[in-house]
């Protein structure tokens, strides 16, 4: 499936978004024509690192074969499936969320009434019932799950700026039966009793319907031949930190600082701590353990990201935009270290952003799983690592 799209980019404003909360999310909006795309130049690709032994080639093993998200070795058949990119809310009347620690990445990035939502992009969901609650879709969100060759799944959408581009042909998506969605997938959701939650946060994705849906759809479910992994991979025996053994150290990372602000990240202060005996970055949100419903695990990931990207109002809705595509600054974290550099994504809407030090290598990120913060620029001085 081909959905090379050409880079959007509009005066200052790169990908326009808005974004709606309640139930508000599934009432008629007014319709706004949407916006053509500008094309840019492609951006000449930089090396990776030379030298230092990271996963290129991938061969199956005994069935198994390394995964382009993760780079862990798994079973041929997810490892070669595009995943499924579902919306979550991450605000606290939501809480806890189910099924989202099987999230090979995690995007989160600011909404209306600066809170967060997150985007979870699940390969491994053969043994997943559910995954939710399930929330509407933000174009920015879209743009980074397309990139992935991800299936998007939603329930509602901001009409305005989301309904054009998510019916078009080139863009896979599973999508609650609402107003603005003109295939909806009737079999993948369903409610969840949950005693004192308002409705809109029991609406659940069931990987059952959703393949259901998927096949009805004729969704295909290769990538494509030209698909660009998101990272590059430590390989196996080797630690990503030992090539920067000249970087900062960091084992607690504040993607909106320690006290309020208006990025996107105050509301409810979320963190991450590092510890040092499993390589692992724990989150923490309003002051305690961000966990999974489904098994009481604590979220945690190998690798966590600063995507700076320029954010706007653009509306008197409050509605968000980010530029998703382009260049901008970036912190990698991993292993303890803090790599500093930049992102780019000049190759189109069908590839994801990459990651380059102040060298203008790739950076090499550790196996296991990302959690990509998109910072608002215009309020990066409120980000804090120590």
């Amino acid at each position: 499936m081909k959905r090379k799209g050409i880079l959007l980019i509009v005066g200052m404003v790169l990908c326009m978004v808005c974004a709606a909360c309640g139930s508000k999310e599934e009432l008629e909006e007014p319709k706004v024509e949407a916006l053509s795309p500008t094309p840019v130049p492609e951006a000449s690709p930089s090396p990776t690192p030379e030298g230092f032994p990271v996963v290129s080639d991938r061969e199956v093993v005994d069935g198994q074969m390394q995964s382009y998200l993760t780079g862990e070795w798994k079973d041929e058949s997810v490892v070669t499936r595009r995943p499924i990119a579902v919306m979550i809310p991450n605000n606290s009347p939501a809480m806890p969320q189910y099924g989202i620690s099987k999230a090979s990445i995690i995007y989160e990035a600011p909404v209306e009434g600066r809170i967060t939502r997150l985007m979870a992009v699940v390969e491994d969901f053969d043994d997943l019932e559910r995954i939710g609650p399930v929330r509407s879709s933000r174009d920015y969100f879209l743009y980074v799950a397309m990139g992935y060759e991800a299936v998007y799944c939603n329930w509602g959408l901001a009409r305005p700026y989301v309904e054009e581009l998510i019916n078009r042909d080139t863009v896979q998506n599973i999508s609650a039966a609402v107003e603005g969605i003109y295939n909806p997938a009737h079999e993948a959701f369903d409610r969840v009793k949950r005693p004192g939650y308002a409705t809109e946060f029991t609406g659940y994705l069931f990987i059952e319907g959703m393949l259901k849906a998927a096949e009805r759809l004729k969704y295909d479910w290769e990538y494509d031949k030209d698909y660009v992994p998101p990272f590059t991979f430590a390989d196996e025996g080797v630690r990503a930190e030992d090539n920067y053994e000249n970087a900062k150290e960091a084992t607690a990372i504040y993607p909106g600082g320690q006290s309020g602000n208006q990025g996107g990240y105050g509301a409810y202060t979320p963190y991450f701590e590092y510890d040092e005996k499993d390589h692992l970055y724990y989150r923490f949100q309003n002051g305690k353990e961000q966990i999974d419903e489904m098994d009481g695990s604590q979220l945690a990931v190998s690798n966590v990201v600063f995507q700076y990207c320029h954010g706007e109002v653009r509306d008197s809705h409050d509605y968000l935009a980010f530029g998703v595509h382009g260049e901008g600054d970036a912190i990698v974290f991993t292993g303890g270290k803090v790599i500093k550099g930049r992102w780019e994504r000049y190759d189109g809407d069908a590839t994801p952003a990459k990651f380059y030090d102040q060298n203008g290598e790739e950076i090499i990120f550790n196996q296991g799983k990302t959690w990509i913060c998109n910072i608002w620029e215009e309020y990066g001085e409120f980000v804090d690592y120590k």
